[in-house]
């Protein structure tokens, strides 16, 4: 099942490193190994598009997994 979130990318110091979509309403998604590397920029904001993986687990562990499909760049700092 698709969705789209909005919210802030995050760099994690979890282990070997993580990156994250926090939403507006506070909810962290581990973004899946080998999105796109103009997403992930700390700090800046975005449209994702994707699907949520309950098939997968990551060390990191920081919220449901979320395999982008596209994005859309609101701002960036």
């Amino acid at each position: 099942m698709s969705i789209t979130l909005t919210g802030t990318i995050e760099r994690r110091d979890i282990g070997t490193g993580a990156w994250a979509l926090v939403t507006e309403e506070g909810v962290t998604y581990e973004i899946l190994r080998g999105a796109d590397k103009d997403l992930l920029k700390a700090g800046q904001k975005a449209k994702v598009k994707g699907q949520v993986r309950e098939d997968i687990m990551t060390t990191a562990m920081i919220g449901p997994v979320l395999e982008v499909k596209s994005f859309d760049v609101i701002s960036s700092d």
